[in-house]
């Protein structure tokens, strides 16, 4: 039995990681959701961000075109392009590293990935029995302190890519909107020279990851703003008009702006 519905608990944190590795990692975030005895749905909406994923407690499974599939802990969700659906019940507990997908799989000497990714057979494997104890002692600071000494330790291996932190860079600071050209511009180098770099740190092209943290950036702001007037938004996010805002929003979320804060509304007065 399947129950879509929201966790009568939810507690969310986040952390910011150290200095020297704001170009690779967003934020550190945990999280603790308590569901009810039956599996739950919950659904994840695509953002520009790759997730690294540790899970104590209940277990975690996503819905594949070939079934259910159990998540080993930890596994990297790589970047969506549409809403992925997780099925959890009773408690479940998470340690996340939300990275730039430009720079992570490099941090990690890891072949690029789009999708679900097990990482079974990396080091980074060796933090979950540290995190499980942590967590179940309710330490979460000092969990979220083993986690940024790990990739303060793999971020002294690694030979970090100017181009793609500068090609980055751009990108966060125009929240998406912002062309390849420009983007090539700003890291001194050549359109042709950025997309091969980016294909192949990522798996994703510029216009992909733009995209994606453009749609995030109008999720956002309906989010905390549905009474946000979508004309307006489509032009201030660079959308050439707010049909286009709406097309893209719902190749991304599945449903269209309008609907998205109406719902975000009503759970809101709820």
């Amino acid at each position: 039995m399947i129950h879509n519905m929201l966790p009568y608990h939810i507690q969310h944190l986040e952390f910011n990681p150290p200095e020297h590795l704001k170009d690779i990692i967003k934020c550190f975030w945990y999280d603790k959701r308590e569901f009810c005895e039956y599996p739950a749905l919950f659904e994840v909406v695509p953002d520009g961000y790759t997730e690294i994923i540790f899970h104590f407690g209940g277990g975690c499974k996503i819905d594949l075109p070939d079934g259910l599939q159990e998540l080993a802990s930890p596994f990297i969700m790589g970047l969506l392009k549409k809403p992925a659906r997780f099925y959890m019940q009773n408690k479940l507990e998470i340690i996340a590293i939300r990275c730039f997908p430009w720079a992570v799989f490099n941090l990690l000497a890891l072949p690029c990935n789009k999708g679900v990714m097990s990482v079974a057979d990396h080091q980074v494997v060796a933090l979950q029995d540290t995190l499980t104890g942590l967590i179940k002692a309710g330490r979460v600071a000092n969990a979220i302190e083993q986690v940024s000494q790990y990739f303060t330790n793999a971020y002294s291996q690694t030979t970090i890519n100017k181009l793609l932190s500068r090609a980055g860079t751009a990108m966060i600071k125009a929240k998406g909107d912002i062309s390849v050209n420009q983007v090539a511009s700003a890291a001194f180098t050549t359109t042709r020279t950025l997309e091969r770099n980016f294909k192949q740190a990522s798996g994703n092209t510029v216009k992909d990851v733009a995209g994606l943290m453009r749609f995030e950036e109008a999720r956002n702001r309906l989010l905390l703003f549905p009474d946000t007037n979508l004309s307006s938004l489509a032009h201030e996010l660079g959308y050439s008009d707010q049909s286009h805002l709406s097309r893209e929003f719902k190749r991304y979320s599945g449903t269209t702006p309008t609907a998205f804060a109406r719902d975000n509304k009503k759970q809101y007065k709820l």
